[in-house]
């Protein structure tokens, strides 16, 4: 399996986003431009230009022909795919951080972070089909939990928003009124900042990594923990394969602490956990620095990594991949 390696990104890669179809993959790095690459070959097809701060999240919508990013600049746009203009700007009194579109694309979740006294908060922003008619207020504002929101996602139908962050909570909310229905356990919850959050195809199970250096599986509904997932570096970024009982974490120290001359250069892995078993059944080296983003096609035959590095690694799996023992 060897990698496709995609260069364009002059600084670390916060996030990848792949397409419903499959044929395109959006990456976030804190080099201000979003980029768009071809999914089969890497090759570069594009850039969003226009945020002024490191971006930290996209999405892309159902028909691939709307991009939301959130950034540092205290903004969150929305762009055309296909010509890379700017469409909207939500602008926020402090850095936008996760962003995620709704099922049918009609509403976006935004996470702004906590800034000169302002708390963190959970935006819910309506967003028209025709850009012309996009208006900037918010359907409604949730405040809460402590520290950054790292990631924000709907729940099942739009009926609820699970949000996790740096208290290490995940708490689910309720999209009509804006209630807290539920938190985790704090007994089986995650004892550090939880970085990543990945929802599983059919959305009725989600994943997240922390920097406790595991990864957990939750039950979208109930919050019920189903699975853990141990591994000896703190977790930046956390996948799920839709096809195979799989699931990727990766990560690596904290950009402060890692030292130039490493003598694990190149050594940084994206490890692949059984769902089921919660064992590790492989990895994949290459970054020469901590893994940031991961993303599975949903095709699940391909994947890719982003990394402090700079650089995104597009692997197509061999087809030995696909004849692992899965139970």
């Amino acid at each position: 399996m060897r990698p496709i390696l995609m260069k364009g990104h002059e600084r670390p890669l916060t996030f990848l986003k792949y397409n419903r179809d499959g044929d395109l993959l959006f990456s976030c790095a804190k080099d201000h431009t979003p980029t768009v690459w071809f999914a089969d070959n890497g090759e570069r097809l594009g850039t969003y230009r226009g945020h002024n701060g490191a971006v930290w999240c996209c999405d892309v919508s159902r028909d691939s022909t709307r991009l939301i990013t959130g950034s540092a600049d205290q903004s969150a746009k929305l762009w055309d795919v296909q010509t890379g203009t700017q469409l909207f700007t939500f602008n926020f009194d402090s850095p936008a951080r996760a962003v995620d579109f709704s099922v049918g694309d009609k509403l976006a979740v935004i996470t702004t972070d906590p800034f000169m006294g302002l708390t963190s908060a959970i935006h819910v922003k309506r967003i028209s089909s025709d850009p012309a008619d996009q208006v900037g207020e918010s359907v409604l504002v949730l405040k809460g939990p402590q520290g950054r929101i790292n990631r924000a996602v709907w729940g099942p139908l739009n009926k609820t928003i699970i949000s996790a962050g740096e208290d290490a909570v995940v708490r689910i909310w309720d999209t009509e009124t804006g209630k807290l229905l539920q938190e985790n356990d704090k007994d089986i919850g995650h004892k550090k900042t939880i970085t990543s959050l990945a929802k599983s195809t059919d959305g009725s199970h989600f994943l997240t990594g922390s920097l406790d250096k595991s990864a957990k599986l939750w039950d979208s509904r109930s919050l019920t923990l189903i699975k853990t997932y141990v591994t000896e570096r703190p977790v930046n970024a956390v996948a799920m394969s839709p096809l195979l009982n799989h699931v990727v974490l990766g990560g690596g120290q904290d950009a402060s602490a890692v030292t130039t001359t490493d003598h694990r250069a190149g050594k940084f892995e994206a490890k692949f956990y059984d769902k089921v078993l919660q064992e590790e059944i492989g990895g994949v080296k290459g970054h020469f620095g901590p893994i940031n983003a991961l993303a599975f096609n949903p095709d699940g035959k391909s994947f890719s990594s982003g990394g402090e590095d700079g650089y995104v690694r597009l692997h197509h799996f061999d087809p030995d991949y696909f004849k692992i023992p899965s139970i």
